[in-house]
């Protein structure tokens, strides 16, 4: 960013319109490097009552982060990162880093103590941000992703 660009980060619920605009280029990406051949492209589809996050450079959205519940036993007080998602146009100024702090101090405040995130290899970026920001590779992948061969997951203490 530079000393005259403003970022603003808000949180935002499913039906927004600069949200939903986001979560579907999100979506747009991840078929377009995971849609096999031939099937069906998957919707991603987030939980209803997920918390997100929209940055805002200079008044434009500029990318998204949502957050889940971890039901799962096992996970008490995880959180589950979802869709972060900055858009070409703001890549490489510092967006996702800004979102991921935003959402780690949020999920502090409503008591959780860890997240957990799925990626996958076809996103060397996204593996390069959770590690540079102190995510920590999971030995075995968790949850639905336990046997995903395209998978991978972290896990962060806040």
């Amino acid at each position: 960013m530079t000393s005259s660009t403003t970022l603003q980060i808000d949180g935002r619920t499913l039906g927004d319109p600069d949200l939903d605009a986001l979560v579907v280029a999100a979506v747009a990406e991840l078929n377009r490097r995971y849609r096999v051949p031939g099937e069906p492209d998957d919707d991603y589809t987030l939980a209803h009552d997920a918390v997100c996050l929209v940055a805002f450079v200079d008044g434009v959205p500029a990318g998204c982060i949502a957050r889940e519940a971890v039901t799962e036993a096992g996970w008490e007080a995880t959180a589950e990162m979802k869709r972060v998602f900055v858009h070409d146009d703001f890549r490489g100024r510092g967006v996702a880093t800004a979102l991921v702090a935003a959402y780690e101090a949020a999920a502090r405040l409503d008591g959780f103590t860890r997240v957990r995130l799925e990626t996958g290899t076809k996103q060397p970026e996204a593996m390069a941000l959770y590690e540079r920001l102190g995510y920590e590779r999971a030995t075995t992948n968790f949850g639905p992703w336990a046997d995903s061969p395209l998978s991978v997951c972290y896990t962060k203490n806040l």
